[in-house]
């Protein structure tokens, strides 16, 4: 065997060589997780206020009560996750079946407004139904995002396999959170006088109130959708690395994994970076309803301003696997989020032009920042794996489902910075939510102001995290990699896991050549000692 068909015997190549099916199937997993999660990030806020009627101040408490119970909740289901005795489907994968339709059917309740409720007529109890759907939601929304985030990494171990991976799901979860903005942009009508006369608001644009038809139809639309992605992504994935399970689990293990992942630099830096990226999104996509539907007058900018963030990513998308492979993770990441807070701050400075032109400057803007969030959202899970092999080398430890439920837990701490900011910024601006109320002039150039620069601060914060903190460099990765190749090599040769492969033949092959690489000596007997370092690991030709 020559030594090239030798180096693609590795460890890491026996559960790589995805295939286009294994990126879609991937990719379709956070479709369905974001066509019920866009309601949460985008609709959710504006219902509560002008639907239910409930007030900003209750909003906020609920969301920030519901991550206390989150703090509880996740980490249970990330250790489910771990211990549980894996099916014939996989230690991750199944969970897609197991939490679909309760996900699906919490999504329609927190909707739906049964006869009694809404806070004109029945404040107390509506406040009750919303905290008990809300929080049934995100318990749905664990039980299915803590093992979806950990199958990444039984799909495959290699670094640029990871990359595309985290490319793909990103392009799946913008294509799930598309349709919630068509809800958004054509769920309102014109408010009318007693007379049929179009009602104007102080900025001279006609007042308009969402309805609820169009809202729970599309809702319950979503979650059947949901369904069939979480369907198709159960039949399209595979776990290639299969942990075995074990025997006994010494007292303590638990307290002492999440002291492992808290005292890991990459980890935590990580997992705040994301929190930061989820909130300044959830700020956006929340706020925004507001600013389009009472600042611009313009709901049709819902659907134009998502395109204008998104398309970046579409454009991006083939090209952000070999940008990585040049600049490294950290450095474009850092780099884009710079590019976002700069452009969001532009468009505070702007903030005394006529809104009949600022609303195109905004728009074009939003491209800019989008630009600039593209490579972050594409590259985040990737680096939250990268975050984890580095507890692995540096350890031996690897329990995924913890990690990722603290990895989650830091994303929902996001929403609530975002829930904070939304209802903060409108309770500071005086927002008036009851039922037929008119927003005041100044209250309108508050309300843009926050639009601003609350995701200008956020995003800024990001870059420094990036820049400063975060440690996993291009160069670092590379070598993570290695040690990546060699922990594989024990773990397999402990009989702690075993390799499902693509192509079974591989497995089964003689592993003598793959062992005679692991000494150092090509297949033809000599020593390949000019390709390692003096501590015998690979020299990595691309740095």
């Amino acid at each position: 065997m020559s030594d090239t068909a030798v180096k693609e015997r590795s460890y890491i190549s026996r559960t790589s060589g995805l295939k286009t099916k294994d990126y879609v199937g991937y990719a379709l997993g956070d479709t369905a997780c974001c066509l019920v999660f866009g309601l949460v990030t985008s609709l959710l806020q504006k219902f509560y206020t002008d639907i239910f009627n409930l007030s900003p101040l209750f909003i906020m408490l609920m969301f920030i009560g519901a991550r206390v119970w989150d703090a509880v909740n996740d980490p249970i289901m990330g250790r489910i996750c771990d211990t549980v005795k894996p099916s014939k489907y996989g230690r991750y994968r199944p969970w897609f079946l197991y939490a679909g339709p309760p996900l699906a059917i919490s999504a329609i309740l927190m909707f739906a407004k049964w006869p009694g409720l809404g806070g004109e007529e029945n404040y107390i109890a509506t406040c009750v139904y919303a905290t008990i759907t809300y929080v049934l939601f995100g318990m749905c929304y664990t039980m299915l995002q803590i093992p979806y985030g950990s199958l990444a990494s039984v799909v495959t171990t290699d670094e640029k396999e990871r990359t595309k991976l985290s490319v793909f799901r990103s392009i799946g979860a913008g294509l799930g959170s598309v349709p919630v903005l068509l809800i958004a942009t054509f769920a309102y009508q014109n408010r009318v006088d007693a007379n049929g006369a179009e009602i104007i608001g102080e900025n001279g644009k006609v007042l308009q109130d969402m309805m609820y038809s169009p809202v729970i139809i599309g809702v319950v639309i979503m979650a059947v959708l949901c369904l069939v992605m979480l369907v198709l992504a159960f039949r399209m994935n595979k776990e290639r690395v299969v942990a075995k399970p074990s025997e006994h689990r010494e007292k303590g293990t638990t307290k002492r994994i999440i002291k492992t992942l808290f005292k890991n630099r990459a980890f935590v830096s990580v997992s705040v970076a994301s929190m930061l990226l989820l909130a300044g999104q959830m700020f956006t996509q929340s706020f925004y309803l507001y600013l389009f539907d009472d600042y611009f007058g313009a709901n049709w900018m819902n659907l134009v301003s998502t395109v204008c963030t998104y398309a970046p990513m579409v454009i991006f998308m083939f090209l952000t696997p070999k940008m990585v492979r040049k600049f490294g993770k950290k450095e474009l990441c850092a780099v884009g989020m710079a590019l976002a807070a700069g452009a969001n701050l532009v468009l505070f400075a702007l903030r005394g032009v006529q809104p009949g032109i600022l609303m195109y400057l905004f728009l074009v803007l939003c491209f800019v920042s989008g630009c600039g969030l593209t490579f972050m959202v594409l590259q985040i899970w990737s680096m939250a794996t990268d975050a984890i092999d580095d507890i692995e080398v540096k350890t031996g430890q690897r329990d995924d489902g913890t990690a990722y439920a603290f990895f989650m837990f830091f994303r929902k701490l996001g929403q609530v910075i975002a829930a904070v900011a939304v209802n903060g910024a409108l309770l500071g601006m005086n927002y008036a939510y009851e039922k037929g109320a008119v927003q005041s002039m100044a209250n309108l150039k508050i309300m843009y102001d926050m639009a601003t620069i609350i995701p200008a601060v956020l995003f800024g914060l990001m870059a420094l995290v990036l820049f400063l903190w975060y440690p996993l460099s291009k160069k670092k990765v590379a070598q993570l990699q290695v040690l990546k190749e060699a922990k594989l090599k024990e773990a397999f040769e402990s009989n702690e896991i075993s390799f499902v492969n693509a192509d079974e033949s591989v497995n089964s092959e003689n592993d003598e050549d793959l062992n005679r690489l692991d000494a150092g000596i090509t297949t033809d007997g000599t020593d390949d000692a000019e390709n390692h370092n003096d501590d015998g690991t690979v020299i990595n030709e691309e740095d």
